[in-house]
């Protein structure tokens, strides 16, 4: 293109940084569309999305970056799991990323969060179903939009109440998230991290779910895919329920390319491509399908999806009484130890003891 970007910082950059800040997430599309407008008020005349070049782009890109650095801001990049888009995300590098979330959103906002992430990566995340995914019913339902009643805070003057949200302000809230692009909205209505929620809550997701273990092999909530290393929340598994191999669907035909067979390269059993990690867990079911074949199919197939759902998490919920129930008092004082890690441990162990003679629905 014929505008020159100059090497100062400028108003262009302040601009497009502008942009992306109140964005917080932007797709390479997106980003030419935005520096095609700035560089048509610098030049006067029209400029199109399609003449801003990678060059252009990298430049504001780099130099956003440097502005955003003395402040604990970076940028950083993935691709996107379903369109293998490239996606660009402004990221604290240094707080709490929820922390950071609480200066914008209220105490009773902030818990249902809490317990909307709890439902994606324990109550819909388990061994034999991983579905890190909530619909758009199970978002709204009394047990994640009631409040707790407990206090939270560390000095007694400023507690924070868990009151809950009405299903208004619940419906509210997700929609402003799903604008903030913390979360996307599939067609088939469940709410799922978006690219820019995987990056920023990177580590926190790590910590708050995974466990910590001597045995690398242990089943494990958050998993990477083998061929990019980033996080996998949509995609395809190894068919033994054992093994922590996962792949972006949008990864496996150039992993596949590379290697001389189709099996798992951990443990060697054939990968058909028909296990899956996300919503297909859900729709690719044969009660979901039915469904949505039957008369009112958008309505039954929400309800099939709200079946297979709520008998997960019966199952996460059975498994953790009967571990319970079997370890007793000595349990309970090894959970006010360790707090949630060691109830979750649990579940997906016990779930799979009874789902064993179901591994090949």
């Amino acid at each position: 293109m014929e505008v020159e970007i100059r090497g100062n910082y400028d108003d262009t950059n302040r601009a497009f940084l502008q942009a992306f800040m109140g964005r917080g997430q932007l797709s390479i599309v997106e980003s030419k569309k935005i520096l095609a407008s700035i560089f048509s008020v610098q030049s006067g005349q029209a400029v199109a999305p399609e003449e801003v070049t990678k060059e252009d782009l990298d430049s504001y890109i780099s130099a956003a970056a440097d502005a955003l650095s003395p402040l604990d801001y970076e940028i950083r990049s993935t691709f996107h799991q379903q369109t293998k888009e490239r996606v660009y995300a402004v990221v604290n590098s240094i707080s709490d990323p929820l922390t950071q979330m609480a200066t914008t959103r209220t105490s009773e906002e902030m818990f249902y969060i809490k317990r909307l992430l709890d439902a994606m990566f324990e109550t819909y995340n388990t061994k034999r179903k991983e579905v890190m995914a909530v619909r758009d019913m199970q978002a709204l339902e009394k047990k994640v939009t009631k409040g707790s009643g407990r206090q939270d805070g560390e000095d007694n003057s400023q507690l924070a109440v868990d009151k809950g949200l009405t299903i208004e302000q619940a419906e509210k809230l997700l929609a402003t998230l799903v604008s903030e692009k913390w979360l996307e909205k599939s067609k088939e209505n469940f709410y799922r991290l978006s690219p820019r929620a995987l990056m920023e809550l990177r580590g926190w997701l790590l910590e708050a779910y995974n466990e910590e273990t001597d045995d690398p092999d242990d089943w494990q909530r958050i998993k990477f895919c083998e061929a990019c290393k980033e996080i996998v929340t949509v995609g395809q598994r190894c068919s033994n329920l054992e093994c922590n191999v996962r792949l972006h669907t949008i990864c496996q035909t150039a992993f596949w390319n590379s290697r001389p067979s189709k099996t798992c390269p951990k443990c060697d059993t054939a990968w058909d491509g028909k296990r899956y990690v996300g919503q297909m867990v859900i729709t690719t079911t044969d009660e979901y399908l039915q469904g949505r074949r039957r008369s009112g199919g958008a309505k039954n197939s929400r309800a099939a999806a709200g079946d297979e759902e709520d008998e997960e998490e019966e199952e996460h919920q059975n498994g953790t009484s009967r571990t319970n129930g079997r370890n007793g008092a000595a349990e309970n004082g090894e959970r006010n130890g360790g707090g949630r890690r060691n109830s979750r441990r649990e579940s997906p162990e016990e779930e799979e003891d009874e789902e064993d003679d179901e591994d090949d629905e």
